[in-house]
């Protein structure tokens, strides 16, 4: 087990190293885990839906079985069958347990819902923001990219924003701190 762990470590500092060197991947990956969760929420969001409308569907046939449980009672009263009214009423009241649990668990439905619809538009918001960063970063990979070997051969140093080593080092840190940022919140 220990040999499958340190591999298993090594292999994973690897990853990191690799994706900190590789900002605009690491965005991207990070976007990929952003859409499969929104894929989730919506997918959890839809079977809440059809609980809720179950719960709804359920509730109604209940409250039917109240209102012919009632009128039962009172028919039963009215004709003296005070046996049959109090056995009315226990199972009215029985059905009225029954229809305020299935109004819980409806309401609660409702509620996670609620909260799954809201956990959806943060991770629209975060897909947006890492979005807009990824390409920024790929842009300024592919930026990078173009420009090496531009400059080189030049007798004199110019620090153009795109080329200068500080600059890109910076935007580096820049980008890995708002990925650590973003990290967080999620």
């Amino acid at each position: 087990m220990g040999l499958f762990e340190d591999v298993s470590h090594f292999l994973e500092e690897r990853l990191d190293e690799f994706l900190k060197n590789n900002p605009h991947l690491e965005l991207q990956a990070l976007l990929e885990q952003l859409r499969q969760q929104e894929q989730d929420t919506i997918r959890l969001i839809k079977e809440l839906e059809a609980e809720k409308h179950r719960s709804e569907q359920e509730i109604l046939a209940v409250a039917q079985e109240i209102q012919t449980w009632h009128g039962r009672v009172n028919k039963a009263k009215s004709a003296g069958r005070l046996d049959l009214a109090e056995a009315a009423q226990e199972r009215e009241a029985a059905l009225l347990r029954q229809g305020n649990q299935l109004w819980g668990q409806m309401q609660g439905a409702k509620m996670r819902m609620a909260q799954s619809q809201e956990l959806l538009h943060q991770i629209q918001q975060r897909k947006q923001e890492v979005q807009v960063k990824a390409t920024q970063a790929q842009a300024q990979a592919q930026s990078n990219w173009d420009t090496k070997g531009w400059n080189q051969g030049t007798p004199y140093q110019t620090y153009n924003k795109a080329s200068d080593p500080l600059e890109a080092e910076f935007k580096r840190w820049e980008i890995e701190d708002e990925l650590e940022q973003m990290r967080k919140k999620l």
